[in-house]
């Protein structure tokens, strides 16, 4: 299979990936196993993540060990950046040279693009081949949009499922493909 990247990323039902102040209580805990196999099975086939800034801070806050293990995680950044973890470093240039820097790192495995913003720009710029939403059952009313300024842009649904509480993960690629 060629080389893909992708998006896997969960938003509220009415569409932030986070609430006011990077807030992501509203998101639920895995309970077990089977709750974050899915992300788990996806992660399996990750070569290297291009992750914003914003994104590397709020996951390097959590209180749990680093969720990427040994993958290479490039941080789109122009600040000094602290990394949060040894695979961890600071990249900067274009969405295009940054998609382009990723799949190399990534190797023959794919490249997932994490952050609301430069997930935006990738899809704008047409570089991702495939998006995973989940949605949340949860009506957050402000926060941090997933698509608030992106273009305007079909999609196809390729596959649904029903997960957890209440939630559904979708697969999306761009139209035509």
């Amino acid at each position: 299979m060629p080389q893909r990247v992708r998006a896997y990323i969960a938003c509220s039902l009415d569409g932030f990936i986070a609430g006011p102040g990077d807030d992501l209580s509203w998101l639920p805990q895995p309970s077990g196993e089977s709750d974050t196999s899915a992300f788990d099975a996806f992660l399996e086939q990750i070569g290297a993540l291009l992750m914003g800034r914003r994104t590397h801070d709020v996951v390097a806050s959590f209180d749990v060990a680093w969720p990427y293990g040994e993958r290479a995680v490039l941080v789109a950044t122009h600040r000094p950046l602290e990394p949060a973890h040894g695979t961890v470093r600071a990249v900067e240039g274009s969405i295009e040279a940054l998609v382009e820097e990723a799949k190399r790192v990534a190797e023959d495995q794919d490249v997932y693009v994490d952050g609301g913003a430069l997930i935006r720009q990738a899809l704008d710029a047409d570089l991702l081949d495939e998006m995973i939403v989940t949605v949340v059952p949860y009506v957050l009313g402000e926060g941090h949009p997933l698509f608030a300024g992106a273009q305007r842009r079909p999609l196809e649904l390729i596959a649904h499922e029903h997960i957890g509480e209440g939630m559904m993960q979708m697969t999306y690629r761009p139209a035509g493909e």
